[in-house]
């Protein structure tokens, strides 16, 4: 069993921290579950461009608002309560809205290592 608290995460290596966002990472591929688990935080007034080209990621809004829009398509409001699933590798933009950062909770497959963060094109490299 693995018992392990947000506040001892964020106070660890499991706390990266990046110009838009942050995001605890409370489980990691080396923990051998198959998927990894997040708790991030997206800055209020940002913008972030995310492809994972290598992973699916669902996430559930916890608190806070605003939207993402997928690259050629759609346009959807967030709010406490709504989920989506990065189920075709959407290319997407992630907005938060002034005055309001959103806490997110994130699962990815195939699970994170940890330290990643987006490289120019919106990607988490896939690490074997």
């Amino acid at each position: 069993m693995i018992v392990r608290t947000l506040a001892e995460c964020q106070n660890s290596e499991r706390r990266v921290v990046a110009e838009n966002w942050e995001s605890v990472r409370m489980i990691l591929k080396d923990d051998n579950v198959g998927f990894s688990f997040h708790i991030t935080t997206i800055y209020q007034g940002t913008e972030t461009h995310i492809h994972y080209q290598n992973h699916l990621e669902s996430v559930y809004c916890m608190s806070g608002e605003g939207e993402i829009e997928v690259v050629n398509g759609k346009t959807y409001p967030i709010k406490p309560g709504t989920m989506y699933l990065l189920d075709q590798h959407d290319e997407h933009y992630l907005r938060a809205a002034e005055g309001s950062d959103m806490v997110m909770a994130c699962v990815f497959n195939p699970p994170i290592t940890g330290a990643e963060v987006h490289d120019e094109h919106g990607v988490y490299p896939l690490v074997e």
